[in-house]
């Protein structure tokens, strides 16, 4: 789905775009809730069982296609060099990060995504929202704070050792499971909550020795 975009403004440091120059606008693609999981899945049954970072690969399909329909050039967040998804998120958007560091969405809450963008030789009609509703500013309780076993989100940041250690450890086997346990504390975007498999599969690619590179690359 379109999540949003704007123009890139003179001062900006704005990545290629198809021609070659300094892109003039961006429109990031994502999605909201598990709406792609059964196309992801469907795709997935297809594929070799050793395919390497299947989602990145299938994303990498459906918006690629998009990109040369519409002559633009399509850019992802696991791509190096590393572009700046979360910032010209909170651009296109208007969001601000959760505790957690994902994005807090008026409506999706925690449960949504980013998997590329289209880059462009020409500017877009699009509104970009100038403020929008935070919901951690009205959160008081921050459960989101107080579900995880071994405290890995704090006031000093995300302890990212620690995490991995539990998450990969005989006592994470909730976190395997049912994914992140302060992610799915927070009571915004309940009815976006992604179902049990998908969190499942996420967090084995958070673990996996590619995933843990992948997190310590992009902080």
């Amino acid at each position: 789905m379109l999540r949003g975009g704007f123009d890139f403004e003179a001062e900006d440091d704005a990545p290629p775009g198809p021609s070659g120059g300094p892109a003039s606008s961006v429109l990031l693609v994502g999605q909201a809730g598990a709406a792609p999981w059964p196309y992801f899945s469907r795709w997935r049954e297809r594929q070799p069982r050793d395919l390497r970072n299947p989602l990145d690969t299938w994303s990498r399909e459906v918006i690629g296609a998009v990109a040369e329909r519409c002559g633009a050039r399509a850019v992802y967040p696991s791509e190096r060099p590393y572009l700046p998804f979360q910032q010209w998120a909170m651009r296109a958007e208007g969001l601000r990060p959760s505790p957690l560091g994902i994005l807090m969405h008026p409506r999706f809450g925690l449960w949504h995504a980013y998997r590329g963008a289209l880059l462009l030789d020409r500017h877009i009609s699009i509104q970009v929202p100038r403020e929008v509703i935070h919901r951690c500013d009205a959160c008081i309780g921050k459960p989101c704070l107080k579900s995880c076993p071994v405290d890995a989100y704090s006031a000093a940041g995300f302890a990212y050792d620690d995490c991995l250690s539990h998450v990969r450890g005989p006592s994470g086997e909730a976190c395997r499971t049912q994914g992140c346990l302060d992610r799915n504390a927070c009571p915004h975007g309940a009815a976006y909550r992604y179902p049990a498999e998908m969190q499942e599969f996420h967090m084995a690619a958070f673990s996996s020795p590619a995933g843990a590179r992948m997190a310590k690359a992009t902080g």
